[in-house]
């Protein structure tokens, strides 16, 4: 992690301070989206013609099943699945048909399904990678599987109502017990013998650019019962779809999206993967299986990063993170190597007076292993090779990107106090 200027980030200058950038690396949380002269005449051309009335016809389709769902809902119970009556059976009918009415409108005129869908009795949960963006709802909607939803979504005019339809597991920000709960009420529903909705389940748990998989959470594999992973792919020339940390807002992708004379989707169930008895015992290890799995069929690499590493992708100031930021990297690193738990303020501060005073001291891999009480291991090389030069490192580099990943807010203090 070569930081550049090193006098200009001791005195806060923000102009040319940055992270290099290797090469091999694609920050799977940005979305750098450009156009070509050609494209951007399209775009002005759809805005005035195609897009409002895309726009008026998806907000139609919207208000039109508001009322189905509604009736739909009126009466039901949050714990009990209540007989499929035919008009139930109807609703739902009319339900899947206006929003697939609605993405249509939309500019996605067919969706290309590949495999068979598992019963609910087959597989209680569908995994759904890569998570790109809202448009990612397509396959729930065509399916009415339910969901884990912010418990504030239902109180949403319109969308609240349409949300309940598909009877999802609400959590609450503001109950600490609310994850516990979450879990129990998926494991009840996973055992229900497909009396339940399938659940229809992210697990990277935040939006990338499906150029890898990233780190899958365990929640949808606790309750250790058969799982189909579901793919999706988006081939379209532009990527107007992905909603990254970093490149276009929502409703800037919304706009492109429907200025898109077409749109494509398509989604892949794969086979139903049931787990072994180690897995049942290991979400971790179950959830990682799964992924391979799927980053298999999609022909892209896994990465070990996770939803607090996007959060890098937002960091301002000397440190700002390029499209291709090895800060990524070092986080990963970071944690394999065991070096993020634990890390507070205070630490920080002290790490940063320690790496003051070894200013004027270049550690070699050896000196930097026992710096940091750890034998050389490959990773441990591999966090040596990011601040390298000519075989020795400045040890206040490693703590600035430490401080950066660790407590993003603070790392200025620990970067005046690195360089005092």
């Amino acid at each position: 992690m070569k930081l550049v200027k090193r006098a200009q980030i001791a005195a806060g200058n923000e102009a040319d301070s940055r992270v290099s950038s290797p090469t091999h690396f694609t920050n799977p949380f940005i979305n750098d989206l450009r156009f070509t002269p050609a494209q951007k005449v399209m775009i002005a051309l759809m805005t005035v013609t195609l897009f409002p009335v895309r726009l008026l016809c998806c907000a139609f389709f919207m208000l039109l099943a508001w009322p189905f769902a509604f009736v739909a809902t009126v009466g039901r119970t949050e714990d009990v699945v209540e007989p499929l009556t035919w008009w139930r059976w109807l609703v739902d009918l009319i339900i899947r048909g206006l929003m697939r009415a609605l993405w249509f409108s939309g500019g996605f005129h067919w969706i290309r399904v590949k495999g068979r869908p598992a019963l609910a009795s087959e597989a209680p949960i569908l995994t759904l990678a890569p998570h790109s963006s809202y448009f990612d709802a397509i396959p729930v909607t065509m399916t009415m599987s339910s969901m884990v939803m912010v418990s504030t979504s239902k109180d949403i005019p319109v969308w609240g109502t349409l949300s309940k339809f598909i009877r999802p597991v609400f959590v609450s920000r503001s109950d600490p017990d609310s994850r516990r709960k979450t879990v129990e009420e998926l494991k009840r529903r996973a055992h229900s013998a497909g009396q339940w909705p399938q659940m229809m389940i992210f697990p990277e748990g935040t939006c990338t650019n499906r150029s890898s998989l990233i780190t899958f959470k365990p929640g949808a594999f606790i309750p250790g019962v058969p799982v189909q992973p579901v793919t999706l792919r988006y081939p379209n020339e532009l990527d107007t779809i992905s909603w990254t940390w970093q490149g276009p807002r929502a409703l800037k992708l919304l706009w492109l999206t429907l200025c898109q004379f077409h749109n494509s989707i398509e989604i892949e169930f794969l086979p139903v993967y049931t787990p072994s008895e180690e897995e049942k015992k290991d979400p971790a290890l179950f959830a990682n299986n799964v992924r391979h799995i799927m980053a298999k069929a999609l022909q892209v690499p896994t990465v070990d990063y996770s939803f607090e590493d996007c959060q890098l992708s937002m960091v301002k100031g000397p440190l700002c993170l390029p499209s291709h930021s090895c800060l990524l990297e070092f986080s990963r690193l970071v944690r394999n190597l065991g070096l993020k738990k634990g890390v507070t303020t205070q630490l920080l501060q002290e790490e940063g007076k320690r790496a003051c005073n070894l200013s004027a001291h270049k550690l070699s891999l050896e000196e930097f292993a026992e710096y940091l009480k750890l034998p050389v291991t490959d990773t441990l090389q591999d966090v040596f090779a990011l601040f390298e030069e000519h075989g020795q490192m400045d040890v206040r580099e490693y703590v600035i990107a430490l401080s950066v990943i660790c407590r993003p807010s603070k790392y200025l203090d620990t970067l005046q106090l690195a360089f005092s």
